[in-house]
């Protein structure tokens, strides 16, 4: 049976025949979404305990970049685990010529072995990361429908984890075992809340249409990792593509959800080799060719660059090691730096800009240089429409706390961008949000802590969104 129904269309009106039915049908489609985020919501809370084991896990043995053998051996396995229908690998995950800033041969040699004999590791998987071919990608296919790609970073940072007995991870006995590395930017958190959302959507296949990557991205610090996946091809038939950060300060009263415009500087980071000639300070200082002088000269010229009208810009020279002893001309000088860009227009300028300052530096002394690019970062921004569908499922069917973030994101970089930017130029989506919660220290702070109840509002969070737009 059909019935008619009269609509307002501006100053006009016409009248539309539907289904006497209709409105039975979209009374059962609500019932239906009611039944799914509860579901999502109970399932992620009765994970809360796995969650914090294995966050624990990670946190205890963290990884540096292209170094997370173990931990990309873990996360493999539990993707397989839970149904993943594949789970990608090593070389298959990321290419090889992409790869930026990597640790020297010998460095990735020696922490193969060190993981080979961590309690944890699994060994069948543990091959495929030799040479620091890390990350793991899996799918899940459940018929037509679109592709959405979720992506967790997954190394930890050059810091000593703080020991005093106030720090909740020391206290509770999961701080960092690998000395001089931690976790201080919630990467552990990022992967347990991706393997949470992966079981989780793994259980509730049946009522999806589409596909699911789950990409654990290695190298996320520096800017380094995400590029190599890009240039793999693994976002070239993704529809929307979604990141998240753990964030906040004490004054975060409860854990939450942030959204806001994702915006995140674009970047390019170099370490640069001066050399000159070795010569007597005293005897011969003529003869000599100064490098460390080129690379003082470098510096100064580099923190002096102009602004640019085309968006906020950064500049930092973050560390240098040069000379021998007080009486030797340098010959040799070593200056690790980088440029952002609030656009990736001003980032390119500040790149121009400090490429000639450091080859002309060069010059004015008689040396030579050489600019090796570490890491690198697009500018990234979300797309308003998945943001508000983000924050309406959060809202309205998950009852999460949700903040609107403040236009400007966080003010550093996120090679995330690359994704995004990658999935936008084909017609797709982005949004990155942050996971919020009380944390104790700031990000890459020897006493970064953040609310393992985090983990619960992340894996709602993710799986909310794939049943929005997969269902």
């Amino acid at each position: 049976m059909w019935k008619r129904i009269r609509r307002d269309l501006g100053k006009t009106g016409e009248s539309f025949w539907i289904p006497e039915n209709l409105e039975i049908k979209e009374k059962g489609n609500r019932m239906e979404r009611r039944e799914i985020y509860t579901k999502i919501t109970g399932k992620a809370e009765t994970m809360k305990q796995e969650l914090v084991k294995i966050r624990r896990d990670f946190h205890r043995y963290p990884e540096l970049g292209w170094m997370e053998m173990r931990t990309s051996s873990i996360i493999a396995s539990y993707l397989k685990r839970v149904g993943c229908d594949e789970v990608l690998v090593g070389r298959d995950v990321c290419l090889d010529e992409a790869r930026m800033g990597l640790p020297a041969d010998e460095v990735l040699d020696r922490h193969y072995e060190e993981a080979a004999a961590q309690e944890g590791t699994e060994l069948a998987y543990l091959s495929d990361t030799k040479g620091g071919f890390t990350g793991v990608v899996g799918i899940l296919r459940c018929g037509e429908g679109p592709t959405v790609a979720f992506r967790f970073d997954m190394d930890a940072l050059p810091v000593l984890e703080c020991k005093e007995e106030a720090h909740y991870p020391t206290k509770e006995g999961f701080a960092s075992r690998n000395t001089g590395v931690m976790h201080a930017c919630g990467h552990d958190g990022h992967m347990t809340v991706g393997l949470g959302t992966a079981k989780i959507l793994c259980e509730l296949r049946e009522q999806l249409h589409g596909t699911v990557k789950f990409i654990f991205q290695p190298a996320e610090e520096g800017v380094r990792g995400a590029k190599s996946i890009v240039e793999h091809g693994h976002l070239d038939d993704v529809d929307y593509v979604l990141g998240a950060h753990m964030g906040g300060g004490l004054e975060q009263k409860e854990a939450a959800i942030g959204i806001g415009d994702g915006e995140s500087l674009a970047t390019v980071k170099y370490d640069v080799e001066f050399y000159g000639k070795g010569s007597h300070a005293a005897a011969s200082p003529e003869e000599g060719k100064n490098a460390m002088l080129a690379m003082a000269t470098a510096i100064l010229n580099l923190h002096a660059i102009p602004r640019s009208g085309k968006g906020d810009t950064r500049v930092n020279v973050g560390r240098v090691v040069a000379g021998t002893g007080r009486n030797i001309i340098c010959e040799h000088a070593h200056m690790e730096m980088e440029v952002r860009g609030m656009t990736t227009e001003a980032n390119t300028y500040m790149k121009e800009y400090a490429e000639r300052i450091i080859r002309s530096a060069a010059e004015m002394h008689d040396c030579t240089c050489e600019m090796k690019l570490m890491g690198a970062a697009m500018n990234g921004i979300n797309d308003d429409a998945l943001s508000d569908r983000l924050a309406k499922v959060c809202e309205e069917d998950l009852h999460l706390p949700v903040v609107r973030l403040k236009k400007g994101g966080a003010g550093g970089s996120e090679d995330y961008s690359y994704m995004s930017e990658r999935v936008q130029s084909h017609g797709g989506q982005s949004c990155y949000f942050m996971n919020l919660s009380c944390c104790t220290g700031t990000l890459h702070n020897e006493r970064f802590n953040f609310w393992e109840e985090a983990l619960v509002n992340g894996v709602k969070a993710f799986c909310g969104i794939a049943v929005e737009l997969l269902q």
